[in-house]
């Protein structure tokens, strides 16, 4: 597939804050990427490297295959920022209309793409209505109906969903989602984990400016299994053995109930097996999936908050 993005080691520094240290990242057409990682970890200065608004320290990359900053290649991109300003003094479909005037639209095209955006995000029925009239959720919505005006190759979404409810945030993930059909790539940043879990192909962590790991959602859903044990006698030496599984096999002195993790459920088999031909009594063997959020919490570590 065609790279849409792709980075070798960018870096950023401000003077002697080091805000982005490694970023070496790929993203594919028609994939939709998520970029995950606590406050501070690098995120916001990452995109803005790749939308050309800050420079890189060092590192090299490419935008829809052209060096970054190159002006055609920045006309086939959509952009809705987490913190926006939007004109409140104008209308709905004089905003849209405005920015595909900046994109060089003409007035059919915009005329065509304005209608078919404002019904995209439900906003049909506030064509006529000023920004200043808009709820949070509504100004949200009509953000990234902006991010699309230019029928872009690549999206960049910024915390997309913040403020929207139940059914406004499904809206954004199926419209997310359309894009990915139509072979659009979406660079998404996110706090809701459950969203991109359900929305994203790919995902990498990124802390103190370097990408941790990458890893696609199946894959996810894959290595991410955790199995709770409980076996008579869970004795140090029963521990250290389970070291063929899990180097980092808990055991839980309260309960004497042991915690590892696996790298897919063939394994589950050879593991009860084991317990049983070394003597144990195998009481419990239970295989629970780890969530998005799970994993986050043991790739950038749980003293971090999410950002």
């Amino acid at each position: 597939m065609q790279s849409v993005i792709k980075t070798q080691r960018l870096r950023k520094e401000f003077g002697s804050k080091l805000a982005v240290a490694d970023l070496t990242i790929e993203v594919q057409a028609g994939e939709i990427f998520g970029f995950l990682g606590p406050n501070g970890a690098g995120k916001t200065t990452s995109v803005k490297m790749l939308l050309s608004l800050t420079h890189p320290t060092s590192g090299s990359a490419t935008l829809l295959d052209q060096p970054l900053g190159d002006r055609l290649s920045r006309a086939r991109v959509g952009y809705l920022p987490e913190h926006f300003r939007f004109h409140e003094w104008l209308t709905a479909a004089e905003f849209l209309d405005l920015h595909g005037k900046l994109y060089g639209m003409s007035k059919s095209e915009r005329d065509e793409a304005v209608s078919r955006l404002l019904a995209l995000v439900g906003l049909a029925d506030r064509a006529n209505t000023r920004l200043s009239a808009f709820s949070k959720g509504m100004l949200q919505r009509i953000g990234l109906a902006q991010a699309l005006i230019n029928d872009p190759d690549l999206v960049f979404l910024d915390e997309p969903t913040s403020g929207l409810d139940p059914l406004g945030r499904r809206l954004v993930r199926d419209i997310i989602k359309g894009l990915r059909e139509r072979g659009t790539a979406v660079f998404l940043n996110s706090h809701l984990l459950s969203e991109v879990e359900k929305t994203c192909d790919r995902v990498s962590f990124i802390r103190d400016g370097r990408i941790l790991h990458s890893s696609t959602i199946e894959a996810f859903e894959q290595e991410s299994l955790q199995v709770n044990l409980r076996v008579g006698d869970p004795t140090p030496q029963l521990i250290a053995d389970l070291a063929r599984f899990d180097p980092n096999a808990i055991l839980e002195r309260a309960g004497g109930s042991i915690t590892l993790h696996l790298d897919d459920e063939g394994q589950l088999p050879q593991l009860a097996k084991w317990i049983v031909d070394q003597g144990h009594a195998l009481y419990e063997l239970t295989p629970i999936h780890l969530s998005l959020e799970d994993r986050f919490l043991q790739i950038v570590g749980e003293d971090a908050s999410e950002g």
